[in-house]
């Protein structure tokens, strides 16, 4: 696959000379603070792979959840971004494919009569989910009974969820099982509720073309095992390169 690069592509990426990313740190499977604060993870090498093929100089704008993410983007405070694909999120922002596959989980208390994600959505349960995160936007949509209680951010999900003595705590399988072995007495559901599709995303008044290359660029970083590399290096765990489109 042959990424052909024009100027008017180029503006379109860097309308104010740099190619901006904006960085969610709100899921560590992605992006997080090396010791020294500095932005790292499989968006970061990505977007400074795509600032390299620009012939651009990168700058992060980098926030803490993935609704702040989205935001920047849609406003163009931001030129690309790296979000799990959603409908709503889909109105200001041109998708490519998915590039990594992320599993949502259920979390609970050990003592829970809660065994099955079907026994999730009843009237007498309070789910907690990160604000504005992808599982947020499809449990909004997909729970008719429960209760959705929203925490500030996606890594602060089961803190909320102990605090507020809520019955299901909601989010990204390798968060919920961290959190859970810190916190102790609690036990993920037996599957998934949702797969998470990453994915790059520029606004939608951006020109087609540009759109066109960051897929075929979404694609190329798949084909060439870049990802894969991505992923191993930062010793991402449970998080999968998804398939070729």
């Amino acid at each position: 696959m042959t990424l052909t690069l024009t100027t008017a592509i180029r503006d379109a990426f860097t309308p104010t000379g740099k190619l901006r990313a904006s960085i969610n740190l709100g899921n560590p499977i992605l992006a997080y603070a090396d010791d020294a604060g500095h932005a790292q993870g499989v968006s970061v090498d990505l977007a400074a792979e795509l600032a390299r093929l620009l012939g651009a100089e990168v700058e992060l704008v980098v926030f803490d959840t993935a609704g702040k993410s989205v935001e920047a983007v849609a406003a163009e405070q931001a030129d690309i971004g790296f979000f799990a694909i959603d409908p709503i999120r889909g109105a200001d922002i041109a998708f490519t494919a998915a590039y990594v596959l992320i599993e949502g989980y259920y979390l609970v208390k050990q003592d829970s009569p809660l065994t099955t994600n079907a026994q999730v959505d009843a009237a007498q349960n309070r789910v907690v989910v990160g604000k504005g995160s992808a599982y947020d936007l499809f449990l909004t949509r997909e729970l008719k009974q429960a209760t959705i209680l929203r925490a500030p951010s996606s890594p602060t999900v089961v803190a909320t969820f102990l605090t507020e003595n809520a019955d299901v705590a909601a989010g990204v399988k390798q968060q919920l099982e961290a959190d859970a072995a810190k916190a102790g007495g609690l036990r993920l559901l037996d599957q998934r509720f949702m797969l998470i599709q990453q994915a790059m995303g520029l606004p939608k008044s951006r020109n087609t073309d540009a759109a066109n290359f960051l897929r075929h660029f979404v694609e190329q970083m798949k084909s060439s095992g870049f990802v894969a590399a991505a992923l191993q290096r930062h010793n991402v765990k449970g998080a999968s390169v998804a398939d070729a489109e």
